[in-house]
């Protein structure tokens, strides 16, 4: 399989018990499609757990933008609404954009993202993005090609210069606060690598602990 297979443009309406929105210490975090570009060995729904805090984020289908507004409602009562879930946001790219944009400038509007959405979409999305999104969280996961090829599983070769590129397009052109990340516990990870990597790219560095909120 490559990215190619990937089916980026499906977007029906979620089922009434999806979870759309949920919260945790006044952040809303949006989960907007269960569709994904990698197959992370540590990813919870491959051993098919979807439950991230109590709270179920298996979709039945990509979710509309009114029905995220509807289930995010007022974005101001939070201190921040997160895109994140159990899946790519940037897999269901026109919706997230369009529900960036709704809710910019009423709260903190934070991505988090595998960086892997130019490599997916055959195009820089980071413009589109730009004045939208107040942060973007970008999952490097290690400091080298082989390590991260081992844990991610990606559906062909590349992916982890793109999302190195990804990194500096989005520094480029402003989309937000760049923050890079790495889980520290995985094999063969060394955090201090990968903040060295961040430093070399002038960014943020954050680790990570598997299982909390992002």
């Amino acid at each position: 399989m490559t990215y190619k297979d990937i089916d980026i443009n499906h977007g029906q309406k979620c089922g009434v018990n999806d979870v759309i929105c949920y919260r945790k210490d006044n952040i809303a975090y949006l989960n907007i499609t269960n569709q994904c570009t990698l197959h992370c060995s540590f990813c919870p729904k491959l051993n098919k757990n979807w439950v991230v805090h109590g709270h179920h984020l298996k979709l039945s289908r990509q979710a509309s933008t009114s029905r995220i507004l509807l289930a995010l409602g007022d974005p101001r009562r939070y201190k921040e609404v997160v895109f994140s879930g159990l899946g790519e946001p940037t897999l269901n790219l026109s919706v997230l954009i369009e529900v960036a944009k709704a809710i910019h400038g009423r709260t903190r509007v934070r991505l988090i993202t595998d960086g892997l959405g130019n490599l997916v979409q055959g195009m820089d999305i980071t413009p589109l993005l730009a004045g939208k999104i107040d942060a973007i969280s970008i999952s490097l996961n290690a400091q080298q090609e082989s390590v991260y090829n081992q844990l991610c599983q990606p559906p062909q070769t590349g992916t982890f210069p793109a999302l190195l590129d990804f990194i500096q397009a989005a520094k480029k052109n402003n989309v937000g606060d760049v923050c890079l990340t790495a889980i520290d516990g995985l094999k063969d990870v060394d955090i201090a690598d990968c903040q060295n990597i961040a430093n070399n790219y002038g960014v943020d560095f954050r680790r990570r602990i598997i299982g909390e909120c992002v």
